[in-house]
């Protein structure tokens, strides 16, 4: 099988790829690597922007199947341009989905059920409260009736792969720095809910659903674990740490758990990496000192699009 992975450079397609070059599939990877500097796999590179139909078309019609990883990611860094936000993450699906008739892999999110305090399935009402989860419910709806699986992740965590950039933006990996750096957390409220999944248990479902049947939508996530509750399983890897609570309410009002029976019951998916392994992984990195400034924009999504304030445009596609 021919295999496109769309936004191959990112925090998921490092991962993907990696699976990818240990099959006889073949591989190429469509990335402007907005986070990158470079990309020196062993696999087929195209360097573009998922904005140019025109130099993507001929690679998807390469293809016999497509992982679409390319998006602006996060809540914060899709509401720093809304309109360049829609474009990227809605509107370049559409298309896909006009233009390509092979098999679809495409990542949404679970933050598309917003704030509810009910365990939500396939089926449960959804309530984004972001663009970014806005844009992707929006984009999931274009796959309709295509030869698509789409998975709605839980928030990723770990190390994915040994180059691609990692994320110091999701709550497992931030906690992890904190407690690494500075030698405690602030927690604001900590009884809000979230799905966890490591990136390359992500990556694992990918590989599982390229040549199978299923379409539709699918929970992704290995537990539900309450913030407050993640924070002491931090500290279970950091004895001396401190843990500050604070009973004023998070700015991001998510909340939400969800049930991941379907992939469990009609695609065999079981997460098998837990949240101690990717705390660490990530402890590994900073012991070593593989991170040598945890402080880089370029590992939350949110802060390093805002240096890119003055021309909002960006340089071209950005990957997971």
């Amino acid at each position: 099988m021919k295999v496109l992975v769309v936004g191959g450079a990112g925090y998921v397609g490092g991962s993907v790829v990696d699976m990818l070059l240990q099959t006889q599939h073949a591989v190429r990877v469509y990335d402007a690597l907005l986070y990158e500097e470079s990309f020196r796999k062993p696999v087929d590179f195209v360097y573009g922007d998922i904005r140019d139909s025109e130099r993507l078309l001929p690679h998807l019609q390469w293809a016999d199947a497509v992982v679409w990883l390319a998006a602006l990611v996060g809540d914060g860094a899709c509401a720093l341009n809304p309109e360049v936000t829609v474009d990227i993450n809605q509107e370049s699906v559409k298309w896909l989905a006009e233009v390509f008739d092979g098999r679809i892999v495409f990542m949404s999110t679970c933050s598309v059920y917003g704030a509810q305090d009910a365990t939500l399935d396939e089926t449960s009402p959804t309530g984004p409260l972001s663009a970014y989860a806005v844009t992707k419910l929006a984009a999931e709806k274009h796959l309709d009736g295509k030869n698509a699986i789409v998975f709605r992740l839980g928030t990723l965590f770990g190390v994915g792969d040994r180059y691609s950039r990692i994320r110091l933006d999701l709550v497992v990996n931030t906690l992890t720095v904190r407690a690494h750096r500075e030698g405690h957390i602030s927690i604001f409220g900590g009884d809000q809910f979230r799905p966890l999944l490591h990136v390359s248990d992500a990556a694992e479902a990918v590989m599982g659903s390229l040549e199978a049947s299923n379409t539709g939508v699918f929970n992704l996530h290995r537990q539900n674990v309450r913030i407050i509750d993640l924070a002491y399983q931090v500290r279970n890897h950091f004895p001396d740490m401190a843990i500050e609570r604070s009973d004023v309410a998070f700015e991001d009002s998510r909340n939400y758990r969800v049930s991941s029976t379907r992939a469990e019951e009609e695609l065999g998916f079981k997460a098998g990496r837990s949240i101690d392994q990717g705390i660490e992984e990530v402890k590994e990195l900073l012991d070593s000192c593989r991170i040598r400034d945890v402080d880089n924009p370029r590992y939350t999504n949110q802060a390093f699009l805002t240096t890119f304030n003055t021309h909002m445009h960006y340089r071209g596609l950005t990957e997971r």
